[in-house]
C-alpha cells in the first residue's frame, strides 16, 4: 500500500499499458486454414499464445505488434513444411 502523500512512480506507466490494451484488440493469427494462435496486447507489444501444437515454440513470445507475430508464425510454418518434405 502506498502512502497517500507519496507519488506512485509507476502510475503513469500502468495507465499507458491500460490505455494501449484498451485500444489494441486481441488478434487471431491464422496461417493458411490453421488458427496458429492469438496476439494479446501486453505492455508495448503483443504476446503470442499458440492454439496449434505446430506453433508451440512461439508460445509466450512478446512481439512488437501483431503483424510481427503473424510473420513469425508464417515463417515457422514454411520451415516446418520444408522439413517434412
Amino acid at each position: 500500500m502506498t502512502h497517500p502523500f507519496v507519488a506512485d512512480p509507476f502510475a503513469e506507466a500502468r495507465a499507458d499499458v491500460r490505455a494501449q490494451s484498451e485500444t489494441i484488440p486481441t488478434r487471431i493469427i491464422e496461417v493458411g486454414e490453421t488458427a496458429a494462435g492469438i496476439a494479446v496486447p501486453e505492455g508495448h507489444g503483443v504476446r503470442f499464445f499458440s492454439s496449434a501444437r505446430a506453433f508451440d515454440s512461439l508460445d509466450g513470445t512478446l512481439f512488437r505488434n501483431a503483424e510481427q507475430a503473424a510473420r513469425a508464425a508464417r515463417e515457422l510454418s514454411r520451415a516446418l513444411s520444408r522439413r517434412s518434405a
